[in-house]
């Protein structure tokens, strides 16, 4: 089996049976919403309906990068996708190197069907964009699987921990801002699980990113994840990087481009309390792998409309009408 094949199986693999999560909260447990005893608004009658990058979504929800590049990713993602684009909210695939490296593999990540919408965003890793250029990846990835957006991926402390990892980061940034300015979609940078700070936001908006996934510490760890594959480090950086909360905090502050939290999100409390943060969307990738798992489609819906239920019903306790009203939503001192 080719080398990236196997790692991306070899990923899957553990993050669905090893424990993998962080010692460490995401930081949402430390806000907390004033709660109202007499909401005064109807349950049925409370919009999650929102608007990303141009699209319209049903809810602020978005099911991030996780997986693509080996057999069974085909499966994986499709069934994940036919879920969002039936509940109306956003999906993107994993890293697509492998698409670069063996074309071949690309229907593991063309999971649009015809006829139904779906805001797909298509994946590759920042540094990778030292090896190919933005042509290769207009034409290469994303007319291939008919992106709507690329999510890039900064993931340098999983690079720095695995033995053949990539580690000369200079020039990335520069990298990013060609891209930005070659690309037919937007693009969206993202951490992996260790969160970015305010001054990296601000670069990476300077360098044309139209969102940024702030993707902190509270979630899966991929420091983990490498550990489990080999040792070397990984153990010592577990639970290395900013908490979501925190991430999504500073970064709120210092841009004006829309944020998504993802770290460590797993339930629509969460996601509502990002939102009040300041995210335009709340993202996670394993709760729905794992419920892929079970009985495909039908259960990734089931937890999406979980996810909204949740969602809506802490916007009832906080007279949230809608997810404007939300963002103003009173909290805790």
């Amino acid at each position: 089996m080719l080398q990236t094949e196997k790692r991306k199986g070899e990923h899957v693999d553990i993050v669905l049976n090893q424990p993998v999560e962080t010692h460490v909260s995401n930081g949402f447990d430390k806000i907390r919403f004033e709660h109202y005893a007499l909401p005064e608004l109807d349950y049925d009658a409370i919009s999650l309906k929102t608007t990303f990058l141009g699209h319209f979504l049903q809810a602020p929800l978005m099911v991030t990068g996780m997986t693509g590049g080996y057999p069974d990713a085909e499966k994986i993602n499709t069934q994940i996708a036919d879920a969002c684009a039936a509940e109306g909210i956003v999906f993107a695939v994993g890293s697509q190197r492998a698409m670069l490296e063996h074309p071949h593999l690309s229907s593991t990540y063309a999971v649009k069907k015809p006829k139904t919408e779906l805001f797909l965003c298509g994946n590759i890793g920042a540094f990778q964009l030292k090896r190919y250029s933005p042509k290769q990846i207009q034409k290469g990835l994303l007319d291939t699987i008919q992106a709507d957006a690329l999510c890039v991926h900064l993931n340098p402390l999983q690079e720095a921990v695995q033995p053949e990892g990539d580690k000369d980061w200079s020039g990335v940034l520069q990298k990013i801002g060609e891209l930005c300015d070659a690309l037919s979609v937007p693009v969206i940078a993202k951490e992996v699980g260790a969160g970015i700070n305010a001054t990296v936001a601000k670069e990476l908006e300077k360098a044309g990113c139209k969102a940024i996934d702030v993707s902190g510490v509270g979630g899966t760890s991929w420091s983990a994840v490498e550990h489990y594959r080999h040792g070397h480090s990984g153990d010592v950086f577990w639970d290395f990087g900013i908490p979501t909360a925190d991430a999504l905090g500073q970064c709120a502050k210092a841009v004006k481009v829309p944020l998504i939290a993802s770290g460590g999100i797993r339930n629509g409390l969460e996601v509502a309390k990002a939102i009040r943060l300041g995210a335009s969307l709340g993202g996670a990738a394993s709760p729905f792998i794992k419920a892929q798992q079970t009985t495909g489609t039908p259960a990734v819906r089931q937890l999406i409309q979980k996810f909204k239920h949740e969602i809506r019903t802490a916007m009832l306790l906080t007279r949230s009408k809608d997810l404007a009203a939300l963002r103003k939503a009173k909290l805790l001192e």
